[in-house]
């Protein structure tokens, strides 16, 4: 009698840890699938404890090819919810396949070019972002626009004036891409998305030389990626004043517009104060770029000259301005991008310049024991110093310390591998990272593994790469794929003007949102205010739902990385 009363106590405990998750879970998996070879996981979300939890995986005909049981779950303070880990790598037949928990199904995919696709649409984010220029139906589609912002008559700010360009001075700043979800063109920014790209170009080149993009530069001799680059690139050389070296910070309007397309913008538009952060970006963006450039002496005449003659004398002018931090002066209230700290801005710059130039000058001022391995961002790109000396490695070898150089990276690059292993999500994402941009973070964070494996050959480095890249497409505290148009539910109402203005409902596609943040410093209605959960999509947001380039970058080289690696 006793032993049938604990039978039956012991179904009822049963039922109860299954019922307490029934109506509460949550499937949330890598929209896009996955790659055929890696690691493979989907969470299993609930706002309460998971326990003995049956799954079953089917295959297209509705065939039981996997199943088991979440035996529990572990606590994810970032959004409050209770996590479970299923984990398929042996699943490598390409196909469709479901995945059913309780009442609940999702669909996924298993590939071996998971990220083809994807990798055109967070690309195409920079053409469609191009200042000065029409975009044609032939390259754009429906998200056509006549050319708008031309830049051509751009007048010279108090606070940039001189001797030789005084105030209202007019100049010609042409082309370049909008920063974010305004018009408006910053230097610093724009420094760390144009590297991105360049260093995408330098660790990849067979790949990138192949490789189209669908833009209207497409037939000629240049690869894709470097036609785009050039756009930008021609609009930062264009804010370097020709009489000092020193470079302009950005150029704007004195505020921002309201919500318009392009055509209807009518602001006048200025450069604004030099500063030695955007000399220093300058000055490194285009020496890795006139090394690139130098093996296109043909298709671009002189490029490769005019651009480290301009790295130089932007390097030369941050030594003699060593501090001129960068605050909006009166009247100007487009964004700051200031930094109080440009340390790590001078060693990648001088580390640029010395590996295109070999000249010993450059070489003194390089210390790589005082560089940072914090993963960069606009406001720290101290560790793009350290990607370039171990891309070079044989180059540097007998000049510099390598091996430490070496040392940090891999040191960082190991702890990000050790969050995503140890973390409840299985991801790299940790409460401080959900700050403004936190997408951004999750994207260089991945960079960052991406980089560690070029330099260690080291598997597990790639794998995780695959295994975090599942957040940014939905496998994260909401569901969502933070990339608009890829995925099955994405953020659809991104903070851009563009698509905000243009009376197109989809927006354009391939847009890395900025992610959630607990700030919400817009005071919008958000779901949650748990740190991985604080993301409202909605234009009002844009304190989480903006875009700009420097946070598309690391996808593009990132997703490009991956795709090239799975099918190579």
């Amino acid at each position: 009698m006793k032993f049938i009363k604990y039978l039956l106590l012991l179904t009822i405990l049963n039922c109860t840890a299954q019922k307490t998750t029934d109506g509460t879970v949550e499937i949330r998996l890598n929209q896009l699938g996955y790659a055929v070879g890696k690691t493979k996981v989907i969470s299993v979300n609930s706002n309460t404890v998971i326990s003995n939890l049956k799954y079953n995986i089917k295959d297209k005909k509705g065939t039981v090819i996997k199943s088991g049981v979440i035996k529990n779950s572990q606590f994810w303070k970032d959004a409050n919810e209770h996590v479970g880990i299923i984990s398929f790598s042996e699943i490598n037949k390409e196909g469709e396949y479901v995945i059913a928990i309780n009442d609940k199904e999702k669909n996924f995919r298993v590939s071996s070019s998971i990220y083809e696709k994807a990798t055109k649409d967070v690309f195409k984010y920079y053409y469609y972002n191009r200042s000065s220029t029409e975009i044609t139906k032939e390259f754009g589609g429906k998200w056509a626009r006549p050319a708008a912002i031309l830049d051509t008559k751009v007048k010279v700010h108090a606070s940039a004036a001189t001797k030789e360009r005084p105030e209202g001075t007019i100049i010609s700043a042409t082309k370049g891409w909008y920063d974010a979800g305004d018009y408006n063109k910053y230097v610093v920014n724009s420094g760390i998305s144009t590297y991105t790209l360049l260093s995408a170009y330098e660790n990849y080149s067979n790949y990138y030389k192949s490789k189209k993009f669908n833009i209207p530069e497409s037939n000629n001799n240049l690869p894709d990626i470097l036609d785009e680059v050039i756009w930008n690139l021609d609009w930062m050389l264009a804010m370097q004043d020709p009489n000092d070296g020193g470079v302009y910070h950005k150029l704007t309007g004195l505020n921002f517009s309201g919500v318009i397309v392009p055509k209807e913008y009518n602001f006048d538009r200025y450069v604004i104060k030099k500063s030695t952060g955007a000399a220093l970006n300058f000055a490194a963006v285009t020496a890795i770029a006139a090394r690139i450039f130098r093996e296109f002496k043909v298709e671009k005449p002189n490029y490769s000259t005019k651009l480290i003659e301009a790295s130089k004398k932007a390097y030369a002018w941050a030594k003699k301005n060593p501090k001129e931090y960068y605050l909006n002066p009166k009247g100007v209230k487009t964004g700051q991008y200031e930094d109080p700290n440009i340390l790590g801005e001078f060693q990648w710059a001088a580390t640029e310049l010395f590996i295109t130039t070999k000249e010993s000058a450059y070489k003194k001022e390089i210390a790589i024991e005082s560089i940072s391995n914090e993963v960069p961002w606009w406001q720290d790109t101290s560790a793009l110093a350290l990607y370039s000396i171990v891309n070079f490695e044989k180059e540097l070898a007998k000049e510099l310390n390598v091996s430490l150089a070496k040392k940090k990276l891999l040191k960082k690059a190991a702890e990000l591998k050790k969050n995503i292993e140890q973390s409840p999500m299985r991801i790299a994402m940790r409460t401080p990272d959900y700050l403004w941009g936190s997408n951004g973070v999750a994207g260089n964070q991945l960079m960052y593994l991406v980089k560690a494996y070029e330099v260690s050959k080291d598997a597990s480095f790639l794998d995780a790469t695959f295994t975090g890249m599942d957040y940014l497409l939905g496998r994260n505290g909401l569901g969502v794929s933070f990339i608009t148009g890829v995925g099955e539910n994405t953020s659809k109402n991104p903070h851009h003007r563009i698509s905000q203005a243009d009376k197109i409902k989809q927006a354009i596609p391939g847009m890395v949102v900025g992610g959630p943040q607990p700030g919400q410093q817009d005071k919008c209605k958000y779901p949650s205010k748990m740190p991985a959960k604080s993301y409202s999509d909605t234009w009002c947001s844009y304190a989480s739902n903006e875009v700009t380039i420097n946070w598309n970058a690391p996808m593009v080289y990132v997703m490009n990385a991956l795709h090239y690696y799975q099918t190579k």
